[in-house]
């Protein structure tokens, strides 16, 4: 059998199609929204993750494969002796996005400006599913999207969350607004979010790593929110400020 479809792209970024080891892979299974094609073990993995891939995969008549280790690390160096080749990320529009999340009793939406680096935008994710957000919004250009990294840095948690992409931020904001949404942006100076009485449904801007919030989606926001902290630091990285801003409004939430 041939694995050359399965390596890197000429440039070296890892084919989309490929989700790299045991948690996202797990995670993958679980959620079952998407058609997984086949799933590659090396022969020397083990473990209680492994044996609970391998069964549900089995239940589900996925086929298993069998490779040795080298094979693997030839398109991922930290595969942990485990891929699966999947079908592409399927977007939702945001009209879509909007009408699902309305089904929650205090729909909550999380809006990226921005994050380029993909164990960010992982990350980010994974705090949206762990505090309950109901879904995410990220713009189509000059931004990570959603690929095998980000995948792996999120530890599977993009399989269990609605992800929208949208040309421009600024319009879906504007189609939010309509929808009832308000709009909450993340930045220094806003009201301390732990004081803020937030309205819902609501959408929650948090920019990107290097500048923030861009100044015309800033201007488009209802209003501002910050977290308290002192100033030896200039900011937290974007992935940890999302976390600490998600678990004060799920609080309200509830």
């Amino acid at each position: 059998m041939s694995y050359d479809k399965f390596r890197k792209k000429p440039n070296n970024e890892p084919l989309d199609n490929i989700i790299y080891g045991r948690n996202p892979v797990l995670e993958l299974l679980k959620a079952g929204k998407r058609t997984v094609n086949k799933i590659m073990i090396a022969q020397t993995a083990r473990g209680s993750a492994i044996s609970e891939i391998i069964n549900l995969a089995k239940n589900k008549g996925i086929a298993i494969h069998n490779v040795p280790p080298e094979k693997l690390d030839k398109y991922s160096e930290n595969s942990q002796g485990i891929a699966a080749e999947v079908s592409p990320m399927q977007y939702l529009e945001s009209e879509e996005l909007i009408a699902l999340s309305k089904k929650a009793a205090k729909p909550l939406l999380v809006i990226l400006d921005g994050i380029e680096d993909p164990h960010n935008l992982g990350a980010i994710i994974r705090n949206c599913v762990a505090f309950g957000a109901d879904g995410v919004i990220i713009p189509k250009w000059r931004a990570a999207g959603v690929t095998e990294t980000v995948s792996k840095s999120s530890a599977g948690a993009i399989e269990h969350i609605a992800i929208a992409r949208v040309t421009n931020i600024n319009q879906t904001i504007e189609l939010l607004k309509k929808q009832g949404f308000w709009i909450a942006g993340a930045e220094n100076g806003g009201e301390l979010l732990e004081n803020a009485k937030l309205p819902f449904p609501l959408a929650v801007i948090i920019g990107s790593e290097g500048f923030g919030l861009h100044s015309l989606t800033k201007k488009n926001c209802d209003f501002l929110i910050s977290i308290p902290q002192k100033n030896i630091i200039s900011s937290l990285n974007a992935s940890c400020a999302s976390a600490v801003i998600l678990y004060e409004i799920s609080k309200k939430r509830l």
